[in-house]
């Protein structure tokens, strides 16, 4: 057998498999499988090697069923909308519109190397507005039948950059680009009521065909729990209380003490004029620059 070259073979075949078009998907055809990766989000001018132990398996799963015979379609898109393009738009100076087309024309370039199936005369961008004019319609809609409401939540706020941070984007406390140290900032911003339909989702994961470690995670991140919520009145203030929820309400009359969150206590002290002292101080605006990962499990 001849010795494999894949800088020359690689490119031959890709070459070939292009010009007949054999990744097109015809969709009008029976035997249909739906094959979706999760879109990768050009925040970054390169994909790493961690991508592949996404989008390789998933691959070479589709690959299988059209061996199989199905009628496999396998598009591919970008999640170029938000938060990591905006960030990595600030961070090299240039528009958000220019750095994110670049990112994706080089991406895609990446993906062909690897020979995928994907269907490249289907992809869509979600910064594109033929794309969210229909997430935006979509909002519209459950804001009308009151699905989707303003409130106010804590976030992790980078007081030099002057944005919010997800959670992977604080290491050790402090702001991957510019290493300042994150607060936590309480700001307005819209929710989804998905609690009304916990009911729904519990009840839909019996019915798929998933491993049963995945439902139960599924299940803990929906965390139904049934119990009681009991009122502890404040001493030498009359009718006012801190309301709790418990699962166990029979070993109320064994609590020795209960947990208040700093900015809870914070507001106790300032309604009934309660001194702090500057331990207590410090320690609040400790935890209040605590991510609600950090506050957890740690």
């Amino acid at each position: 057998m001849e010795k494999y070259y894949p800088s020359k073979i690689e490119p031959k075949w890709q070459k070939i498999w292009e010009e007949k078009g054999l990744n097109k998907t015809d969709l009008s055809k029976k035997g249909k499988f739906y094959c979706l990766v999760m879109f990768p989000y050009p925040s970054g001018d390169k994909l790493h090697v961690g991508h592949w132990y996404n989008f390789g398996p998933v691959d070479t799963y589709a690959r299988k069923k059209k061996m199989e015979g199905f009628n496999v379609f396998e598009p591919m898109g970008f999640d170029s909308f938000g938060l990591p393009a905006e960030n990595y738009a600030i961070k090299t100076k240039i528009s958000p519109e220019k750095s994110t087309e670049d990112n994706i024309a080089y991406i895609i370039k990446q993906l062909k190397q690897i020979g995928a199936m994907y269907d490249w005369s289907k992809v869509l961008y979600t910064s594109h507005p033929d794309y969210y004019k229909w997430t935006q319609w979509l909002f519209l809609q459950l804001y009308k039948k009151g699905l989707a409401y303003r409130a106010k939540a804590p976030v992790n706020f980078c007081p030099s950059c002057q944005t919010v941070l997800a959670n992977e984007q604080v290491i050790e406390g402090l702001c991957e680009r510019c290493d300042t140290e994150v607060e936590q900032k309480y700001l307005e911003q819209w929710f989804f009521k998905i609690t009304d339909y916990s009911e729904k989702l519990l009840d839909c994961l019996k019915k798929l065909d998933w491993p049963e470690e995945s439902k139960r995670q599924q299940e803990n991140w929906i965390g139904k729990s049934e119990g009681a919520t009991v009122r502890f009145e404040i001493e030498n203030r009359d009718r006012e209380y801190i309301e709790v929820f418990t699962t166990r309400p029979d070993t109320l009359f064994g609590a020795t003490y209960m947990v208040v969150a700093p900015e809870k206590w914070l507001e106790i002290c300032e309604k009934y004029d309660i001194n702090v002292s500057k331990d207590v101080e410090n320690y609040i605006k400790k935890t209040k620059n605590k991510s609600y990962f950090d506050r957890q499990y740690k």
